[in-house]
């Protein structure tokens, strides 16, 4: 008898076991490797290494990153692309959420408007702050992207994007998104600094293959195509595998660091040393780098390689801001790359989100110059209601009037999608 119980019990266990090993489901993480077939990204020719093309050096780094997870039991890995082709950006962020992945990671090759960049290094980029207002959006029409973990589904056992109580579980969600993205990115940008490589930083961004990842997700610039020292490195084989080497350490120590999450409660920080969750700023920040009578347009050298420029004129000059965060760390990130690329007397400026002018408006600057605009141009034909005004010899043209820089700078965007470019928004006091 007490045989025959012993083969009950130990047939019991060995089900148990069995049902817990097959259960755990494997960390996956989708690895996009940016551009591909007929959009070939960034691209320099130089003489003596050749023809260095952004969508050849990100797949080379994401194979390679991959072939190393695919070795560890633990990950599941899918690929937005393993050859020279073309996925949409829809397709690929599609191909993480039908996945239910836990990361999703963008490989690309940063270029600056200069032929030779004195910009360098690397950066990684999460959800900027105003995507995450949009991506919310989405998701209250679009549920089926947002993919809530266990104990949230047992708060918010039903969906309905009208109740209080799914907006609620939607935020709570994308705030776990935002703090991990941002974990895995210092990760990546400390272990690319460890080896060597030139870091500027983790930043915030409104990057369009990150609007809507339901997931924790990073976009990572791993060096400048223009820059001669980064293009030999990234074309070079012991350049990707390293590159790679730097993005795989950092995953498997973001999942460690999920893995104490799960087994402890805690929340995920990074394990040294350690500091409380970052909590976001009221103010979005945005980093002034130089006030100027001068309008100057996109890839001015003036503007010493930086991206991500909002130019707001006031007061008869012009003011240049670069990049915009909610985060302190990020924001001091931001100043200290602007004060590495010569600006430095750049400081951060704060503004309120949404907040409405009580007096004046904004509005945007078409166009500057000593000639009147003829009645067949491009901008006279494409718009009505165009205001134009001269002053000291100098006819302006101006378009709108929106009492919120929010809404100025989506007007602006509409602008740019009808083939106006170079504008600036302007802040007109009554």
């Amino acid at each position: 008898m007490y045989k025959q119980n012993f083969k009950i019990i130990l047939s019991f266990l060995a089900i148990l076991l069995f049902n817990f090993f097959f259960a755990q489901k494997k960390f996956t993480v989708v690895l996009d490797a940016g551009h591909g077939g007929g959009d070939i990204g960034a691209t320099r020719n130089y003489s003596d290494i050749g023809l260095v093309q952004e969508k050849d050096v990100t797949l080379g780094i994401v194979l390679k990153l991959g072939a190393m997870l695919e070795k560890n039991k633990d990950f599941k890995v899918i690929y937005t692309r393993k050859i020279d082709e073309y996925p949409s950006l829809t397709d690929r962020t599609n191909i993480a959420n039908r996945s239910k992945a836990d990361l999703f990671i963008s490989v690309h090759v940063n270029s600056s408007p200069s032929k030779t960049a004195t910009a360098k290094g690397t950066e990684t980029f999460v959800q900027g702050p105003a995507q995450n207002r949009e991506n919310l959006e989405v998701a209250k029409q679009e549920n089926n992207v947002i993919y809530l973990d266990e104990k949230d589904k047992e708060t918010f056992s039903s969906y309905d994007p009208s109740s209080p109580e799914s907006l609620i579980a939607l935020k709570l969600q994308q705030s776990k998104y935002l703090e991990n993205s941002l974990i895995l990115g210092t990760f990546v940008e400390d272990n690319f600094a460890k080896t060597g490589r030139y870091s500027r930083g983790v930043k915030q961004e409104n990057l369009h293959i990150l609007r809507r990842s339901a997931m924790p997700s990073i976009l990572i610039e791993t060096g400048f195509v223009n820059n001669y020292d980064d293009a030999a490195f990234l074309n070079s084989e012991q350049g990707r595998q390293e590159t790679a080497e730097n993005i795989y350490k950092a995953i498997i120590d973001y999942k460690k660091a999920v893995d104490r999450k799960i087994s402890s409660g805690a929340i995920v920080k990074k394990p040294e040393p350690e500091k409380p969750a970052e909590v976001a700023l009221k103010n979005d920040f945005r980093i002034l780098l130089i006030t100027s009578s001068v309008k100057y347009n996109d890839g001015d050298p003036a503007l010493k390689g930086l991206n991500y420029i909002l130019t707001i004129k006031e007061g008869g000059v012009y003011k240049y801001y670069y990049s915009v965060t909610n985060m302190a760390s990020t924001r001091d990130i931001n100043l200290r790359t602007a004060k590495d690329a010569g600006f430095k007397n750049a400081y951060a400026v704060g503004f309120m989100p949404n907040q409405k002018l009580s007096t004046g408006y904004y509005t945007i600057e078409l166009y500057a110059g000593p000639d009147k605009l003829s009645s067949n141009s491009f901008i006279l034909q494409s718009l009505k209601d165009v205001d134009r005004t001269k002053t000291n010899g100098v006819f302006y043209y101006t378009y709108g009037k929106e009492d919120s820089l929010e809404g100025a700078i989506d007007l602006q965007k509409n602008l740019e999608k009808k083939g106006i470019k170079n504008t600036v928004i302007q802040k007109v006091y009554k």
